[in-house]
């Protein structure tokens, strides 16, 4: 039988140090060689609106000492905007029921067969979060405790128990620009998670003190600045644009997720992708990306971590890769087995026999 698996399965099943530790053994063996996966490909149309592009996104990873491979997609229908002259995107609910469509689907590398289909909808932040986690983990000062959070959406949630699953977290100063999303928040976070989150009403008073700074936004251009990096700091991100290469270069220590910076963009009809244009087209070559350790290096003691509490590291989150929803999935399948959640259908409907 294959499961599929509802959002709200994987709500039941997955918590963020679970998830942190699957992801810990992953990269520990991506960077032994014993595990693999392919640069993300995103598949660019028309929207149905003259402002809007439809993506179709693909990525993939192999574990074989856990026997599964994976491939994650998603469906979408992006917007792009500028806000104060910074780029923006959101993925707009395009499906019927203002529904959005991501999925894995979990396959077995001893049989072949799907073993489950899994939404992304709580996976993806968790995951996201996790990562940031071990290049906390990794590479934070041992005794930091005061976390400046710049943002206050999805990502940003499942930040704040990912930080405090590997330091011991006095307060997390949360920042957005509108004061009532930051409120709202700092409230929620601290009932949900048992941390102190609390808001502030700028940026730099964020990071004012805080021995780690975590930009969680969605911006699609810098929201860094250089002039934050004090010694003994350590500097995370969910997406590469929010740092701007002299920060990268700046570090005593950055590490990056991989050394790919971007997708494999595919478009149709001569389209652009905004994301191709610009600081973002650049940043891959003005950061040296390639050129940097990965955070799979740095797990398997091919790359050096923090040698003294002075040194400024950084991880840069470059581009998301197929292997967390493979290390995530092997974790949601063995959990959802265990405690009998999810629905099963039979494996005979999603295979066939002969060539027929």
């Amino acid at each position: 039988m294959t499961l599929l698996l509802s959002n709200d399965d994987v709500r039941q099943l997955l918590n963020v140090p679970d998830c942190i530790e699957a992801l810990e053994s992953a990269y520990t063996e991506l960077g032994k060689g014993e595990a693999a996966f392919r640069d993300r490909m995103d598949l660019v149309s028309p929207g149905v609106k003259d402002d809007t592009m439809y993506i179709l996104k693909s990525m993939d990873g192999l574990i074989p000492n856990a026997g599964v491979s994976c491939v994650r997609i998603t469906s979408d229908m992006h917007h792009f905007f500028e806000v104060n002259g910074q780029l923006r995107r959101k993925k707009l609910p395009a499906v019927p029921g203002e529904r959005y469509t991501g999925l894995g689907v979990l396959l077995s590398t001893e049989t072949t067969a799907p073993l489950m289909f899994f939404t992304d909808g709580v996976t993806n932040p968790t995951r996201v979060a996790a990562t940031t986690a071990l290049g906390i983990k990794y590479l934070a000062r041992k005794d930091a405790k005061t976390v400046a959070l710049l943002g206050c959406g999805k990502q940003a949630d499942k930040q704040v128990p990912a930080v405090a699953a590997v330091r011991d977290v006095d307060v997390i100063k949360c920042y957005s620009p509108t004061g009532q999303n930051r409120t709202k928040f700092a409230r929620e976070t601290s009932e949900t998670y048992g941390v102190n989150v609390v808001d502030v009403n700028s940026a730099d008073e964020a990071v004012e003190g805080a021995d780690i700074i975590l930009c969680a936004t969605n911006a699609r251009a810098h929201v860094f600045d250089p002039a934050w990096a004090k010694p003994g700091v350590h500097i995370g991100c969910i997406t590469q644009f929010e740092i701007p290469p002299e920060a990268v270069h700046a570090a005593d220590i950055a590490v990056a997720h991989t050394a790919t910076a971007e997708p494999i963009f595919t478009t149709t009809h001569g389209l652009e992708h905004p994301e191709q244009t610009g600081k973002n087209q650049s940043f891959a070559k003005d950061a040296a990306v390639d050129k940097l350790p990965t955070l799979a290096d740095l797990l398997a003691g091919n790359a050096k971590g923090r040698e003294n509490d002075d040194q400024v590291t950084m991880y840069l989150n470059t581009v998301g890769i197929g292997l967390q929803f493979t290390a995530v999935g092997a974790l949601l399948y063995r959990k959802a087995k265990e405690q009998g959640v999810g629905r099963e259908i039979p494996t005979e409907w999603m295979t066939q026999s002969g060539m027929s």
